[in-house]
């Protein structure tokens, strides 16, 4: 399977629309049935078993599935419902977390072991045909062994028992829902050499440990071992379902061999059209994106906003910093007006926050955004890049949270950028003699708008990586209480290089007003470079 249709799979993973629910069955005792022995389990012993395996060649968890289950179609899986009276938990009456568990088949053929830790024992869980219910897809279950393993998980929290809060389904990817309940982007355990001149690795979650939550406790804890040709990783995730899903993570990864180029933390989501953005003009929607733009908070204390694309040939950009305080995909725009999408609520997609715990040290946040005609397909990846190459031998510790909410849980104290709209540059009325290209940025919040009878003079700070700015404004917008710049760009030639921008507002006494905007415009090949002048001018 090449990278795109990985994702174009991936992006499917814990959606509530794909993943099919059966009716819900009062809680009986649950007869989850175990296999293999009962044995002492921590995180130290986790991590002591990720290091011993970077020591040893690796070994693919690719088997040769039952014939079954090699060739479901899409509605074959999608007719397997997992039985929610079987569901972990489901027997203790304060338990505020259940788990049910993911079959394989489909997209899904690498088995994943499960296990369940109750008083610090892990015993793995028997694949069991009771769990599930096989509607039209054909399967036999009891001809299926009991040591198959499973796809993955999904979790339920006790606000809604119906509609789950995360699923971990496919290599190292999962997600999670904000306060509206809604699946948007996803997450990684890691990415490794995203958008270099050969094929992308992706490592594996290849078991699970879910631990038995405390009555009436607020936290579930999951542990996951990661495996791929290159690194290993043990992961503990303490999930928590509290205004949105918030995972506090801790990672120890053990290379096997040099990395090239190595993604903590990675976010992977899907931008098709925005506001800045409009070239799948067939589709009646007017924006399709889980995310529009990656949002930074720089070592430093700056406050970045670079709004995303849906590039012509695939982009990589690095931002490089020092001590991170967060990064992350966000959708800040959330009028479903914008969207008019009343099927999978774009609106309503929860933005992503990475908040790091301790010095991460140097290095880069890292974006990629990849072409794209297809909504299904997840064409954006944002990850932090360590200064500090990966080389066996090595223990690399990483901490952080993940926050899955509407908005994120720390924002800029100056102005954000709203919106960003592009369109052919010149001035309305007259004839242009030479091609440009306006941007229009709207920024809200903070400062704006002023107190009233207070006068303040407010000017655009532009710089450019080549060709030439030009009709700069800033003037109030009273739609949104806040400000709009506006300038257009002439490229320098013919070239279609790409040209970096970057904009914030001051005070003419050199106060700043709002967040920095960054952007990235590869100019178009001479013969789309239409002026489009009127016959009458």
């Amino acid at each position: 399977m090449n990278r795109r249709d990985f994702l174009k799979a991936s992006s499917l993973i814990g959606s509530s629309a794909f993943l099919p629910f059966a009716p819900l069955f009062a809680a009986v005792e649950n007869q989850t049935k175990s296999i293999g022995p009962s044995e002492s389990f921590d995180y130290a012993w986790l991590k002591g078993l990720a290091r011993n395996l970077a020591t040893q060649d690796y070994e693919s968890p690719e088997v040769a599935l039952p014939k079954q289950l090699q060739d479901l179609s899409w509605d074959d899986y999608q007719s397997i419902v997992f039985k929610p009276d079987h569901a972990l938990w489901s027997d203790r009456a304060q338990s505020p977390f259940r788990a049910q568990l993911f079959h394989l088949g489909l997209y899904f053929k690498k088995p994943v072991h499960i296990y369940e830790i109750v008083d610090g024992q892990a015993q793995e869980i028997a694949y069991d045909p009771a769990m599930f219910g096989y509607g039209k897809s054909g399967i036999n279950g009891e001809a299926l062994p009991e040591d198959l393993g499973f796809a993955g998980f999904r979790l339920h929290h006790q606000s809604d028992w119906k509609r789950d809060i995360a699923a971990f389904l496919g290599a190292s990817y999962f997600r999670a829902v904000g306060k509206s309940m809604q699946y948007g982007m996803s997450a990684r355990g890691l990415a490794i050499d995203t958008a270099l001149d050969r094929p992308e690795e992706f490592p594996d979650f290849t078991r699970f440990w879910l631990e038995r939550p405390e009555p009436n406790s607020d936290v579930v804890n999951v542990y996951a071992l990661l495996e791929s040709p290159s690194i290993t990783g043990a992961y503990r995730f303490a999930i928590t379902d509290i205004d949105g899903v918030v995972m506090e993570v801790d990672a120890a990864l053990y290379p096997r061999k040099d990395i090239e180029r190595l993604g903590i933390a990675p976010l992977t989501s899907m931008y098709m059209i925005g506001e800045n953005d409009r070239d799948a003009n067939w589709d009646w929607r007017p924006e399709i994106h889980d995310s529009d733009g990656l949002s930074m908070h720089t070592g430093s204390g700056e406050w970045l906003w670079r709004p995303l694309v849906n590039p012509r040939q695939l982009r990589f950009n690095s931002y490089q910093d020092n001590n991170p305080r967060g990064f992350g995909l966000i959708q800040r725009d959330r009028d479903f007006d914008h969207y008019q999408d009343d099927g999978v609520f774009y609106d309503r997609r929860p933005s992503v926050w990475i908040e790091p715990k301790g010095d991460w040290g140097a290095g880069a946040i890292q974006l990629v955004e990849i072409p794209t005609l297809d909504e299904t397909f997840d064409n954006i990846v944002a990850f932090w890049n360590p200064g500090e190459p990966a080389t066996p031998g090595q223990e690399m510790l990483y901490g952080y949270r993940i926050f899955w909410r509407g908005r994120p849980p720390e924002e800029p104290e100056l102005a954000r950028c709203v919106a960003t709209r592009t369109g052919l540059g010149g001035v309305v009325g007259q004839r242009r003699e030479y091609f440009s290209w306006r941007f229009v940025v709207d920024f809200q919040g903070g400062p704006f708008p002023f107190n009233e009878g207070e006068e303040v003079k407010v000017e655009p700070v532009i710089d450019h990586s080549d060709g030439r700015v030009e009709i700069t404004s800033a003037r109030p917008l009273a739609s949104i209480q806040g400000y709009r710049a506006m300038f257009d760009v002439v490229p320098p030639d013919d070239s279609t290089d790409p040209i970096n921008l970057r904009l914030f507002l001051q005070t003419s006494d050199g106060r700043p007003l709002t967040e920095t905007w960054v952007y990235q415009w590869t100019p178009p090949p001479v013969e789309e470079r239409h002026l489009r002048n009127p016959g009458h001018l």
